[in-house]
């Protein structure tokens, strides 16, 4: 018995949604964010995340989400090489993996600031970051703690000629820094920050040969529980020990990396007066 004739498919006639091709984003290769419009050369990998860094040696971190990269003008899904090396450590390179411009003297200071919460986070910035800011002449100040940030950027006095980016240290969800934070809604200022509870804990364990960061009791001053935990006298002694652990980019965790990149960013934006 011949089954029965339903006729044509009725969704054969309609278009086919085109596939988005997968494509494997080698280093050098040039791709667009198509929400933001950064567009940038793959220069490395971070948790599942790619670095990109545009003309001018800036650097952003985006996810690596299906569809979610132009390439030529069309919707590309990026994944990580197999087995990718680490890029080498190469003399051309800044400590944060900007291309370093040599013989260049540091530029006459913007008016727009960079605040971090202490000087441990200065100096911090400055290992890593510090040939960018010279070049780009921001400079880096520490607020000392977060608790008058209000009353110190109503002082600043922001605009579009005198930006403001603030990094601030144990930015999550429910905190007395989140509340301070958004507090603010000026086009000018950008505060962003990571999760940790101080910036040592930014540095990789393994950058300082320890196999994680300790937890530190409630109550106990977190350097003061870190340096009795690890046996390294007082927390100038054990600040020297992190500090020394961080020779580039790659000694840092990925939150601090992206906030500091966007920070740079917005400082620096070239079509905001600056």
């Amino acid at each position: 018995m011949r089954s029965q004739d339903y006729g044509r498919d009725v969704l054969a006639g309609r278009p086919r949604r085109p596939e988005v091709p997968t494509v494997t984003a080698e280093p050098g290769m040039v791709v667009e964010d198509p929400v933001s419009g950064f567009c940038g050369a793959v220069v490395r990998f971070e948790q599942g995340n790619v670095v990109l860094e545009d003309r001018h040696g800036r650097h952003r971190l985006f996810p690596l989400t299906p569809a979610g990269f132009l390439l030529d003008g069309r919707p590309v899904t990026l994944i990580r090489p197999a087995a990718a090396p680490p890029p080498a450590r190469s003399g051309n390179r800044s400590a944060s993996g900007s291309v370093r411009v040599a013989g260049v003297r540091a530029r006459t200071a913007r008016d727009s600031r960079l605040w971090v919460e202490g000087i441990h986070d200065a100096e911090l910035v400055e290992r890593v970051w510090g040939h960018d800011l010279r070049v780009e002449g921001v400079v880096v100040e520490p607020l000392h703690g977060i608790d008058e940030l209000a009353e110190r950027v109503a002082g600043f006095g922001p605009g579009p000629a005198r930006r403001l980016g603030v990094l601030v240290d144990h930015l999550i969800e429910g905190s007395k820094e989140e509340r301070i934070v958004g507090s603010f809604n000026n086009p000018h200022v950008l505060v962003t920050g990571h999760p940790y509870v101080d910036i040592w804990q930014a540095v990789r364990p393994a950058a300082v040969g320890i196999a994680a960061w300790p937890r530190v009791p409630r109550g106990t001053p977190w350097k003061e529980g870190i340096c009795a935990a690890l046996g390294w006298g007082e927390p100038a002694d054990g600040w020297r020990r992190v500090l020394a652990g961080v020779r580039d980019f790659r000694d840092l965790e990925t939150p601090l990396l992206g906030a500091v990149e966007r920070l740079i960013d917005f400082v620096t934006d070239s079509g905001h007066g600056q």
